[in-house]
């Protein structure tokens, strides 16, 4: 399930064979860059839905109940799964799972076409919102999403906590099993080889890495094929977590259209834009997400590391 610098910010406490509470891991948080924890609560709305998902694909029909009255608190949901009589052993439902990704390059220069968009989106409108690159708010993503690159790469606080989640080294990635990899931020080839042998985490913190993430988001906000906006009627735990599920289905579809999805997160992050993203659109509700999506010649398989489950799941 897709996370904020890959933090994986879930657990699982079984207290009966088919009763799961699901927890958000303190120590996985983002403190920086989501104060309120609004990015964890959609992350792990993502994470219930997949459970559905498999759940669906092995005979089984989740029941979930929430039980967060605030972002913070740890026991976010009570998941129950019961046994039906119309298992969906349909492996595409699996397919989509294992082989989502975040793609951040290679996005060809050609708007979504309207049926994909339907596709991808299946038809919810009221949610979730097309607009192309070249469109007014378009433009005002794109100049945005720079601007705010550019200042949250210069406030320390966010770029210390984004060196504390990047494994540069193949050992730290095997050990940690979450957190950003070369590979994971597309460097590859020689600037791969390179940066896993020779990077450290103060080398996110000089000036030429700022600028060089700057650079990028520069170049990859010029060839794209439209911004994808999803919003919520309200920021409430149910809201959040509903609204990460929403994200995950349309997730879960953009690859059988080679469509990438790359979430921008920058503007709702920063204080300048987070109040008036939805207004500046021209859309009702709250802004949750910012994904910019484009067609793929070929679309890559997943290299983002996963904790294996004993990891998070405990008695």
């Amino acid at each position: 399930s897709p996370s904020g610098h890959n933090t994986q910010p879930w657990g699982i406490r079984i207290i009966a064979p088919y009763t799961w509470i699901i927890t958000s891991d303190e120590q996985r948080w983002l403190p920086a860059v989501d104060p309120e924890q609004r990015e964890t609560l959609l992350s792990i709305g993502a994470f219930i839905e997949n459970l559905a998902v498999a759940a669906k694909y092995y005979g089984y029909e989740l029941s979930l109940t929430i039980l967060a009255k605030t972002s913070k608190d740890k026991d976010i949901a009570q998941v129950t799964l019961k046994k039906t009589n119309n298992p969906d052993p349909d492996p595409l439902l699996m397919e989509r799972i294992k082989r989502r990704r975040v793609v951040r390059k290679g996005c060809m220069a050609m708007e979504v076409g309207e049926k994909d968009v339907a596709y991808i989106t299946n038809k919810d409108y009221a949610r979730m919102h097309y607009f192309p690159p070249h469109s007014r708010q378009g433009r005002y993503l794109r100049e945005g999403t720079i601007e705010a690159t550019r200042q949250q790469t210069y406030r320390s606080s966010a770029q210390e906590e984004l060196a504390n989640w990047i494994r540069w080294s193949d050992d730290d990635a095997l050990r940690f099993r979450d957190g950003l990899t070369p590979e994971g931020m597309e460097i590859n080839g020689f600037a791969g080889w390179y940066v896993r042998n020779f990077y450290n985490r103060e080398d996110v913190l000089t000036k030429e890495f700022r600028e060089a993430t700057v650079r990028n988001v520069v170049q990859q906000v010029s060839t794209h094929g439209g911004w994808l906006i999803i919003t919520s009627d309200a920021s409430a735990v149910g809201d959040l977590l509903e609204t990460g599920r929403l994200f995950e289905r349309m997730f879960l579809r953009s690859r059988e259209k080679r469509i990438a999805v790359h979430p921008m997160t920058q503007m709702l992050e920063e204080p300048q834009w987070q109040n008036t993203i939805a207004s500046e659109l021209g859309l009702p509700g709250r802004v949750q997400f910012i994904l910019r999506i484009g067609y793929l010649e070929t679309y890559p398989d997943p290299v983002t590391l996963r904790r294996p489950v004993i990891r998070f799941v405990r008695l």
